[in-house]
């Protein structure tokens, strides 16, 4: 393998994968990128590939190829190399036995690599038919649920976010829960993904690579499709295959409450404001802050008996009884966090049950937070 290409180009290409590599022993060669020089016309591509057994991705860069070959090197040291190196071509050479040679300006370095053959098969999946959706819309729907995804890894099936279509309104539903709270968003992405009949399960990694390719510059449009136990999405070049997660979603809708006596609109900033500054003396373990409304009133309230009381009231539009409730502050202030409305929904059946937050301004965003003993 011999190829000369542009320092920022490999540079972007390492960057993107360095969080698909594995970084524990169990098998040492997934800590490697595969690098991958074909010919394509002139000049060619340099493929970059990696995987965790779980995750995989692969991107093409635009090379001058002299010799095709494969070979696979540290992705970590690779990667440090090349982000130090003058903003000039690098030259990359793959020996017989499995050395890098790369030369950028006058510094040059010697990586010792692996040969492409004990590098892991990349997942290959034929889906039928891949449907475009506009990239902002779906980084929205991950940025709006992917924070209520559990990371208790023995509630296996909670460890990432339901997807499936909704063939009354003809949306797709994204929902994320972790027994605690709930988050789900509604958009319209043109067309029916392939393989959501029954919805799909999407691990938080693969969801996270994904969220990093959607920051990406130049996104703008993704392909994305389903099939048996397996998803992939492509963008420009870069190619994301993923095992979804085997196993049940549990019946959120369940959970969402259908009546609320009690209904608020909240300005999002002065409230989450006054959620940060009452939370300071909440307790570390619950983080738990109380909710007390009377008419014209909302008082928000915590407690540690190491530390300290802290209380702050906002004026609201409310002219019903006195209630009393507590929720983990942290939980609501992700849920205000993400939605990044200026105004918000709150409402609320009795003190026992989840409350509803709602942005004014989005009917198809909802975010379910359960309440704590006051």
């Amino acid at each position: 393998m011999k190829l000369s290409i542009a320092k920022a180009e490999l540079q972007r290409g390492l960057g993107r994968i360095q969080s698909i590599v594995e970084k524990r022993n169990t098998m040492p060669i997934l800590a490697n990128v595969l690098l991958e020089a074909r010919k394509q016309g002139r000049e060619g591509m340099l493929d970059l590939a990696a995987t965790d057994l779980e995750v995989a991705i692969r991107g093409s860069q635009p090379a001058q190829v002299e010799k095709a070959g494969r070979v696979t090197a540290s992705a970590k040291k690779l990667y440090e190399i090349v982000r130090e190196l003058p903003d000039e071509a690098v030259r990359i050479e793959a020996t017989a036995d499995s050395y890098l040679t790369i030369r950028c300006a006058r510094a040059e370095f010697t990586l010792a690599g692996a040969s492409a053959e004990e590098y892991p098969t990349l997942p290959s999946l034929a889906v039928d038919q891949l449907v475009t959706v506009q990239a902002p819309v779906f980084a929205q729907m991950i940025e709006r649920t992917m924070y209520a995804a559990s990371g208790d890894e023995t509630r296996y099936n909670l460890n990432g976010v339901f997807l499936e279509f909704l063939s009354d309104s003809q949306k797709v539903r994204m929902v994320a829960t972790d027994g605690h709270r709930l988050a789900y968003v509604d958009r319209s992405l043109g067309s029916e993904i392939q393989g959501l009949a029954t919805g799909v399960i999407i691990p938080r990694k693969a969801l996270a690579e994904l969220r990093r390719l959607l920051e990406e510059e130049d996104a703008d449009e993704l392909e994305i499709g389903f099939q048996g136990n397996s998803g992939i999405v492509r963008k420009k070049g870069v190619t994301l295959t993923m095992r979804l997660i085997e196993g049940e979603f549990p019946s959120y809708r369940q959970v969402i409450p259908r009546e609320a006596k009690i209904q608020l609109v909240l300005a999002a900033e002065p409230l989450g404001h006054a959620l940060r500054r009452v939370a300071v003396l909440s307790t570390e373990q619950t983080r738990a802050v109380k909710l007390e409304l009377t008419p014209g009133l909302l008082k928000l309230s915590s407690s540690n008996p190491d530390l300290g009381q802290a209380q702050e009231e906002l004026d609201v539009d409310y002219a019903g009884d006195p209630v009393q409730i507590a929720f983990n502050a942290r939980y609501l202030l992700d849920a205000l966090a993400v939605m990044g409305a200026k105004e918000i929904r709150l409402s609320l059946q009795d003190p026992l049950s989840p409350a509803r937050l709602v942005p004014t301004d989005d009917g198809d965003t909802l975010a379910v937070v359960m309440p704590m003993r006051a």
